[in-house]
């Protein structure tokens, strides 16, 4: 039974980081560093809430407040911090893909840690982790894609560099801010709105891997390999 939980709980995350890593379509990242961010996403889950629960404690529990600083807030910013520092100018990162698949890898990390401790704590049934898969495990996926994407033009694009690096950090965590909040304060019809919200950010999310992967130098080599 136990391990049938744990096995749910963990599936869709390496579901996720499979499928994101498939897709990128010109030089795909070593294994070895997508799996250490993976690692490293989830270990933050422990210091993470230990901070989240003190400013809980401390400040009360305010829907708004909680969504946007002590969930979205706190978790984004420390997601940015780690990928910038460990993989930002690191020399695997030769590629805008990269910045995605390295911030998708650090986020699903977190997310299948959280999503693991979530299931033997408030284990109901399996179509609850499925509920989960659906939305917090995807979601935070998303969110790494949004991350990752400004990542990678920050890094091609050194005249705008500030601009996409500042963006990296707003767009997820504002994008993680209206998710919480939905979830937390739309008691009775957050399904009319998280439903929609989930399809726009994989319609966007979708998009950003394309254009990332049309902008990477390797693409040009591979067609002139052909001729």
């Amino acid at each position: 039974m136990w391990l049938s939980i744990l096995v749910a709980a963990i599936a869709p995350g390496i579901a996720l980081l499979s499928y994101f890593y498939l897709k990128d379509k010109y030089e795909a990242e070593p294994i070895s560093m997508v799996a250490r961010l993976f690692i490293f996403g989830g270990i933050l889950v422990f210091p993470i809430m230990v901070i989240q629960r003190a400013f809980v404690l401390a400040f009360g529990e305010n829907p708004f407040v909680f969504s946007f600083v002590y969930s979205a807030g706190i978790e984004e910013v420390v997601k940015f911090i780690i990928v910038y520092f460990v993989i930002y100018k690191h020399i695997y990162f030769d590629e805008p893909y990269d910045g995605i698949i390295y911030a998708v890898a650090l986020s699903l990390g977190f997310a299948t840690v959280e999503n693991v401790i979530y299931a033997f704590v408030d284990f109901s049934s399996f179509s609850h982790l499925l509920f989960r898969a659906f939305l917090p495990v995807s979601a935070h996926a998303l969110f790494g894609v949004f991350m990752g994407y400004q990542l990678g033009k920050a890094k091609f694009n050194p005249s705008k560099e500030k601009k996409y690096l500042r963006n990296a950090l707003l767009v997820p965590l504002i994008f993680h801010g209206i998710f919480d909040y939905i979830l937390l304060d739309f008691r009775t019809t957050w399904l009319w709105f998280i439903l929609p919200l989930m399809l726009l950010f994989w319609y966007f999310g979708l998009k950003m891997l394309n254009k990332a992967n049309e902008r990477s130098p390797f693409r040009a080599v591979q067609r002139e390999e052909k001729f």
